[in-house]
């Protein structure tokens, strides 16, 4: 069992042993998160990072403003922006208003979620250290958005999922699993833009063995599905990060009853999520 402790009624404030979660405070601690991104995207990825960006060791751009960002801390490495080791970036819906568009609209027509009443959330740049790559660091995360998703009242999360190659056609196992069982209602379903789309239909469903596949699939998409998300209409091939990109939407009110009682904040012991 891991113990974790609400500390307060920020939208994001709870701790984990040595290990704290919450949004970021300041401006270095954005930094930060962007650091870690550089090294876990463009060092160890496939990631193009800019010119710019290898100058300063940062991986950022135009939404970091406008987005809250989730951090864990590790106590052990320091205080503040020294110990961010993972990170997650959220942008609402009003944010997102003031920018002009989601992430996600630069590579799927996401006119469903726009028009969906309530609150929505658009979930990004995930990462975390080499060091701390463990279910209960992803646990923790995960507990991260829960509160923010409670805080903020969200009916829906969505945003673009990656599978770590550019050639759609080694892929086709995942993605085909994905087409065939994970495509989301048609009232909720993004669509890949046009001049970017890449048919997820690649294998007959017959052909698709569903264990395969989910060996297949990244921890984070797998992570999603068993949230009860679906996928988009279509896959992108994102040149930039070197890897083919599936649309997520996750609809808050489908959430497992398990999640809801591991991760609710009245629960101050949360156990091991079960995969």
């Amino acid at each position: 069992m891991v113990a974790i402790e609400t500390k307060s009624d920020k939208p994001v404030d709870v701790q984990s042993g040595k290990l704290l979660i919450r949004l970021a405070e300041s401006e270095a601690e954005v930094k930060a998160s962007q650091s870690l991104r550089y090294e876990v995207f463009c060092e160890e990825m496939a990631a193009k990072p800019s010119v710019e960006m290898v100058r300063l060791r940062r991986e950022f751009d135009s939404y970091d403003g406008y987005c809250d960002h989730l951090l864990v801390f590790d106590g052990e490495r320091g205080e503040g922006a020294e110990a961010v080791v993972g990170t997650y970036r959220l942008l609402r819906r009003e944010p997102a208003a003031k920018l002009g568009h989601f992430y996600t609209s630069s590579e799927y027509d996401i006119g469903p979620l726009l028009s969906y009443p309530g609150q929505i959330l658009e979930l990004g740049r995930s990462c975390v250290h080499r060091d701390y790559r463990t279910r209960s660091i992803m646990q923790l995360l995960w507990r991260g958005i829960a509160e923010y998703v409670f805080h903020h009242d969200i009916a829906v999360m969505f945003g673009c999922a990656s599978l770590p190659d550019v050639e759609p056609s080694r892929l086709a196992l995942p993605l085909s699993f994905l087409y065939h069982h994970c495509l989301a209602p048609p009232e909720l379903r993004p669509r890949a833009l046009s001049e970017r789309y890449v048919d997820m239909n690649l294998m007959p469903k017959d052909s698709v063995d569903t264990k395969d596949a989910l060996r297949a699939l990244p921890p984070l998409i797998k992570g999603y599905l068993r949230l009860g998300g679906f996928v988009g209409d279509g896959a992108v091939v994102d040149a930039e990060f070197g890897t083919t990109d599936v649309c997520i939407v996750v609809k808050t009110d489908l959430v497992t009853e398990k999640y809801y009682r591991h991760y609710s904040r009245d629960d101050a012991v949360v156990g091991e999520a079960s995969c």
